[in-house]
C-alpha cells in the first residue's frame, strides 16, 4: 500500500515538471540615434553623432506551473554610431515570478531610478533630466563606481516586486556588498519605491541609501516623490527630490524638481521639459558629482522638442536643449556631456530617428 502510494505521488511530480512549458525567447531592442550641434556659450560649436543608450536583448521563461513562472532577460549596449557594445551590460537578471511577486537578481535599474525615468520624455538623451535630477547618470554601476549617482543601474543586486494591490505596488532592491575599497568600508545599497497606478493617475515615492560610499560609516540618501497624470493628448509630470551625501567634511544637501508636459496631435507629439537644481548646502567648498556647496551653485535645463511617429515602432525627432549653470553651479548634460566648467551655459540642438524592434 505505501509502495503504491510513493509510486503514484513520484508519477504525479514527474507529470507535473512534464507540464512546465519553455516560452520561445524574444528578441527585441532599440536603435536611437540624434546628430546634435551642442557647444558652451563663449566656445566653439561642433557637429556630432550621438547614441541615446540603444539596447539589444533577448528574454523569455518558462511556465513551471503552479502560478509559478521562471524568467531572465539579457540585455545589452549598442552603438551604431561606433559598432560598440557589451552583451550584458543592461538590464540583465534570472528570477521566478508567482502570485506573491517577483524576485530576480543581476544587473538592473534600481526602483529609485525607475520610479521616475518614464516621466521624462527626453530620457535618455543629451536632454535628460539626469543633469539635474539624480546626480548624473550611472549606466552600469556598483558600490565602488559612480558614487554620485542615485540615477543607475546597479550590478550584483538582489530585487523583488510585489504584486499590485487596489493600484498599489513596491519594489524594493538592495546591492549586495562585493567591494573591498581601501578605507576599509564594506559599501552596499538599498532601494525602494512605492508605486501608485489608478487609471491616467501614476505617482511614486521613492527612498534610496548608499551605505559607506565615502567612507565608513557614511551614508547618502535621496528622497523623490513622483506623478504623472495622463489626460487624453496631454500629458502632464512633475517630480522632487532631496539629495543628501556625508562626506569627510560634513554633510552636503540639495533640492532639485523637474516638470514635462506633452502633447499629442496624431502622428505630431510637442514635448517640453524644465528642471532646477538649488544651491547645494553645506559647509566649506565641497563637492559631490554635479553638486557643490555654496551660493549660486544651481542650475537650470530647459527643453522643447518635436516627435513624428513614422509608425508604431519608428519616429523622427528633434529637440533643443540648453542647460544655464548659476555663477559657481558646475552641472552638465549627463549623456554625451560637454565638460563647460563652472558657471558654463550649454546649449544645441539634435535631430534623429528612433525604431524599436
Amino acid at each position: 500500500m505505501q509502495a503504491s502510494l510513493i509510486r503514484t505521488s513520484l508519477l504525479g511530480l514527474l507529470a507535473s515538471h512534464g507540464l512546465a512549458q519553455a516560452e520561445p525567447p524574444q528578441l527585441y531592442g532599440r536603435l536611437n540615434l540624434g546628430i546634435e550641434q551642442m557647444g558652451v556659450h563663449g566656445g566653439t560649436s561642433s557637429a556630432r553623432l550621438s547614441n541615446y543608450r540603444s539596447v539589444f536583448g533577448v528574454r523569455g521563461g518558462e511556465d513551471l506551473g503552479g502560478g509559478l513562472r521562471a524568467l531572465f532577460q539579457v540585455e545589452g549596449t549598442l552603438s551604431p554610431d561606433t559598432g560598440a557594445g557589451a552583451v550584458a551590460a543592461r538590464d540583465t537578471r534570472v528570477g521566478l515570478a508567482g502570485r506573491w511577486g517577483t524576485l530576480f537578481a543581476g544587473n538592473w535599474t534600481t526602483p529609485y531610478n525607475s520610479a521616475s525615468a518614464g516621466l521624462d520624455p527626453f530620457y535618455p538623451t543629451t536632454a535628460g533630466y539626469m543633469s539635474i535630477m539624480g546626480n548624473g547618470s550611472a549606466a552600469s554601476a556598483d558600490n565602488a563606481s559612480d558614487t554620485s549617482s542615485f540615477d543607475r543601474r546597479q550590478r550584483n543586486s538582489l530585487h523583488y516586486w510585489s504584486p499590485s494591490w487596489r493600484g498599489l505596488s513596491l519594489r524594493l532592491a538592495r546591492g549586495l556588498s562585493e567591494e573591498f575599497p581601501a578605507s576599509g568600508a564594506r559599501p552596499a545599497l538599498d532601494s525602494g519605491a512605492l508605486l501608485l497606478e489608478q487609471g491616467a493617475l501614476y505617482a511614486a515615492l521613492a527612498y534610496e541609501r548608499h551605505h559607506a560610499y565615502r567612507g565608513p560609516g557614511l551614508d547618502d540618501h535621496a528622497l523623490k516623490l513622483a506623478a504623472t497624470y495622463d489626460f487624453g493628448a496631454v500629458k502632464l509630470a512633475g517630480a522632487v527630490e532631496r539629495l543628501h551625501y556625508e562626506t569627510a567634511g560634513g554633510v552636503l544637501e540639495r533640492s532639485a524638481w523637474f516638470l514635462a508636459l506633452t502633447r499629442q496631435f496624431g502622428r505630431h507629439g510637442l514635448r517640453f521639459a524644465l528642471a532646477r537644481a538649488g544651491d547645494g548646502k553645506g559647509a566649506g567648498a565641497q563637492r559631490v558629482g554635479f553638486v557643490t556647496a555654496g551660493s549660486d551653485t544651481g542650475a537650470f535645463h530647459a527643453t522643447l522638442g518635436y516627435d513624428y511617429a513614422l509608425s508604431k515602432r519608428s519616429s523622427l525627432f528633434a529637440f533643443y536643449t540648453r542647460l544655464r549653470n548659476d555663477r559657481r553651479g558646475v552641472a552638465d548634460f549627463a549623456i554625451n556631456g560637454l565638460d563647460g566648467g563652472m558657471g558654463a551655459t550649454a546649449s544645441g540642438a539634435a535631430l534623429g530617428m528612433r525604431h524599436a524592434f
